[in-house]
């Protein structure tokens, strides 16, 4: 896809999943993706894949919840390719659980990881997009940011404010810089890992037996991307055939 070949392509969460299998299929369409992770070596890895493969990558520890990290990442990816075309906001986590269970701390984690990390990227990359007068910001949602499900209530809430921080940011900036929201249904990713509460990580293991594959969800990104500037995929909801949600 010609309007994918040279973009410039930060990516967070990348060393996993979702953000793995974009990494790989972004840069086998030529595009230069620059991948932020807390694992490096996961990253380290990755990126010997991709090169292996004739891609062109670079990749930089990153912690989303710190919007320091964002804003060197970025300066990373000007640094090495002189400016950046897309950042993907794809890190998050799901420790689902009732809310009587009374798991502060996991719903602070959602809300550091899920909401303000992708406000500090949108802070990040919008002033470097505004001066070129161009760019794209992905933010990743879910299905959750559509319907509530028990177990879930801090989890949709935090998706239902990425579509809505999408959405406002969509309206504001206007002409230049386009905004697509991504939001996948029951996919082969770790999230499952973070669920502490036996009774919701069960039932999520049930759910996935469904699962898409996480390149299902990264050929709906690399779709959003190739459009015409003048095309703006705004949302893609992306679900399991079988999928009664």
């Amino acid at each position: 896809m010609s309007t994918v070949e040279n973009k410039v392509v930060v990516i967070t969460g990348a060393s996993s999943g979702i953000g793995e299998a974009t990494a790989k299929l972004l840069a086998k369409n030529s595009a230069r993706v620059v991948l932020g992770a807390r694992r490096t070596d996961r990253l380290k890895a990755i990126a010997k894949d991709i090169r292996a493969d004739g891609g062109i990558v670079e990749y930089q520890a990153l912690d989303v919840t710190q919007r320091s990290q964002l804003e060197l990442i970025v300066q990373f990816a000007q640094s090495k390719f002189e400016r950046v075309d897309v950042l993907i906001n794809n890190a998050g986590v799901m420790p689902l659980s009732a809310l009587e269970q009374l798991k502060v701390e996991e719903w602070e984690r959602m809300i550091d990881v899920n909401i303000k990390g992708v406000l500090y990227g949108i802070a990040a990359a919008l002033p470097v997009m505004k001066a070129q007068k161009a760019g794209q910001i992905i933010n990743l949602s879910s299905i959750g940011g559509h319907t509530v499900s028990p177990t879930a209530a801090v989890y949709c809430a935090t998706k239902f404010a990425v579509g809505a921080i999408s959405e406002g940011l969509r309206q504001e900036v206007g002409g230049d810089i386009r905004v697509t929201v991504i939001s996948p249904g029951v996919t082969e990713s770790e999230l499952a890992e973070s669920i502490s509460d036996e009774a919701a990580r069960s039932g999520m293991q049930e759910f996935r037996r469904i699962a898409i594959p996480a390149e299902a969800i990264a050929r709906s990104i690399l779709f959003a991307i190739a459009q015409p500037d003048e095309v703006d995929v705004s949302e893609i909801i992306v679900r399991p055939t079988a999928s009664p949600y």
